[in-house]
């Protein structure tokens, strides 16, 4: 691949973390979002997330405030209500609804991180990978894999293109990791993606 195809961190301002809110969870998990959130900062990104105080979204934020970084939490008014943002962020954005919130995460965002987590992390890793699909965003998407917890998952996703729901190109659009120390190589790592990626949306013979 041609170095010319390929992300310059240098040009990723901002990353949007997607990550789990759950307080039991084993320790790696958390270590390795706090880990994250260190690193994160310490490379001068400015980090976007569901403003969670607990969980591992609570783990990214307090090692990004740790390294004095900037952490931007978007939540929902009914989230809010529940006390359940963090009270250490630089900044906070209170919106209506779920769906107004992950427009917000993604729409300023250069680049996405994924932790493991549940079915909201689920659904918000997948629309920004539909949105890359369709050439609407077109950033690096990073799956942290921790204790290999998004092995089912990434197995699927080889099995959905093995089948032609999707072709093998879109591979290219996320790329995996182990640990968060990898995680800023790999955006380094990731291929140059743009609106043209509509061409190539629906699988034919010829993508597939």
């Amino acid at each position: 691949m041609n170095k010319k195809n390929l992300i310059d961190t240098r040009h990723v301002k901002t990353v949007t973390v997607y990550a789990s809110s759950s307080s039991a969870l084993k320790p790696v998990y958390y270590d390795a979002a706090r880990r994250l959130g260190e690193i994160l900062a310490g490379a001068g990104k400015s980090i976007v997330y569901g403003a969670g105080g607990h969980g591992l979204m609570g783990a990214v934020a307090d090692g990004a405030l740790s390294r004095n970084g900037e952490v931007y939490g978007v939540v929902p008014q009914f989230l809010q209500d529940l006390e359940l943002t963090h009270e250490g962020l630089t900044r906070l954005k209170i919106v209506e609804d779920m769906h107004t919130r992950k427009q917000l995460m993604l729409q300023d965002s250069d680049a996405v991180v994924t932790l493991p987590g549940g079915s909201g992390t689920y659904e918000e890793m997948f629309e920004a990978v539909t949105m890359k699909r369709l050439g609407q965003w077109v950033g690096p998407i990073i799956v942290v894999n921790t204790n290999g917890f998004y092995d089912g998952l990434l197995e699927f996703m080889h099995h959905s293109i093995a089948e032609r729901f999707m072709g093998s190109n879109h591979l290219k659009m996320w790329s995996v990791v182990d640990e968060p120390e990898d995680v800023l190589d790999a955006i380094n790592g990731s291929e140059q993606w743009d609106s043209s990626a509509l061409q190539f949306a629906n699988v034919t013979a010829a993508n597939a």
